[in-house]
């Protein structure tokens, strides 16, 4: 039997699934709070990220590899090994018009291999899909119907003859939900969100503009005060210092 708050897991394992590299910032101080706790946590990342610079000498190649490294030492700092990343290498902003069966497939044989106890993703919505940009879309919504794929011999059954026994996930938790109903406490692995974020040097400011692979100092102390902040004002409803939001959702 799981603890009901996930603050209190230890010896288990949690898969995010992000669309890009940086989509688990949304609960870094939470994974950074996992790891420290012995849990194993891994990264799916849908995307490469190919396509967001503004850097007319950039090309996609090289920036799916700076993407990956500044991947790596982001989830270094939230205590995540490399082996723990999971890429599926699909284009960036093209999630949508990747065969819907074929990445369903890609997911739940993760989900059948990985057996987590808990997934995190982009809120798909409740009763109706909740908006967000397309590739984070696609995500959510291919995260779940994997989910639900993963749980069903029927599905795949090719899954079978290769070890790939059916599992059901036990809980999921949504960020970048309208619907929050749970809040945690990232006061004390604030510093690693932080570092995680600006981990991520191509992605932010004038870098998108022209690729630099060093953060400046004023950018890092804007970032360190804007992460605060919203971190901040997630918490204070809930009589927390530094808070992350989630959607739980035990029946997905």
């Amino acid at each position: 039997m799981l603890p009901e708050r996930i603050e209190e897991w230890t010896g288990r394992t949690v898969v995010c699934f992000g669309a890009h590299p940086d989509d688990d910032l949304h609960a870094a101080g939470t994974f950074a709070r996992l790891v420290a706790a012995g849990n194993a946590v891994h990264l799916v990342m849908y995307t490469d990220d190919d396509k967001g610079s503004l850097d007319r000498s950039m090309t996609s190649a090289r920036l799916t590899q700076i993407r990956r490294r500044e991947q790596e030492s982001a989830a270094r700092a939230l205590g995540i090994p490399p082996e723990n990343l999971h890429w599926l290498g699909h284009g960036d902003g093209e999630l949508e018009y990747v065969d819907r069966r074929a990445l369903c497939r890609e997911a739940a044989a993760l989900l059948r291999r990985l057996r987590p106890d808990a997934v995190f993703s982009f809120d798909p919505g409740t009763h109706w899909e909740q908006w967000h940009k397309s590739d984070h879309r696609s995500a959510a919504q291919n995260t779940l119907d994997a989910i639900r794929a993963a749980r069903w011999h029927l599905y795949f059954p090719e899954f079978l003859e290769a070890g790939l026994e059916p599992y059901e996930v036990p809980v999921c938790f949504f960020f970048e939900s309208r619907e929050p109903d749970y809040f945690v406490d990232i006061e004390a692995t604030l510093a690693q969100k932080i570092e995680a974020f600006c981990a991520h040097v191509s992605q932010f400011g004038r870098r998108l503009y022209k690729y630099e692979p060093e953060l400046h100092a004023e950018d890092r102390a804007a970032f360190d005060t804007a992460i605060r902040d919203y971190t901040a004002s997630v918490g204070a409803p809930h009589g927390l210092a530094f808070a992350e939001a989630f959607r739980r959702l035990t029946d997905p």
